[in-house]
């Protein structure tokens, strides 16, 4: 009965986190690849602070995980979530297009 409590209790944590569009939306561009701040920040077309607030929750409770690649730190799903988290993400929609447009567009031009 306890379990089935706090199991209800995780689920309205992660229901209350994944309600925010913005957050969603992170999941949904992080299931395509690793991405740092200033992908995000370019991608969502909102401040650098913001985003990192957005992270800061999703890393909390464990379902974004970060590596540091020297200045950098990228933030990518992680694998190990509960099944539950992975039904939800499995329902967003495929990012690819997005995130494929930003990295032609940082790309430098030589042209």
């Amino acid at each position: 009965m306890e379990t089935d409590l706090m199991q209800v209790l995780f689920l309205s944590e992660v229901y209350k986190l994944l309600g925010d569009k913005t957050r969603l939306t992170i999941m949904a561009l992080l299931q395509v690849q690793s991405l740092c701040v200033r992908d995000l920040v370019e991608i969502l077309q909102t401040s650098q602070p913001s985003v990192s607030q957005h992270l800061a929750k999703l890393k909390t409770h464990g379902l974004v995980k970060e590596r540091r690649k020297g200045p950098w730190v990228f933030y990518s799903v992680n694998t190990e979530c509960s099944p539950a988290v992975k039904q939800i993400l499995s329902h967003l929609p495929d990012m690819s297009p997005i995130v494929k447009q930003k990295s032609a567009e940082s790309e430098p031009s030589f042209g």
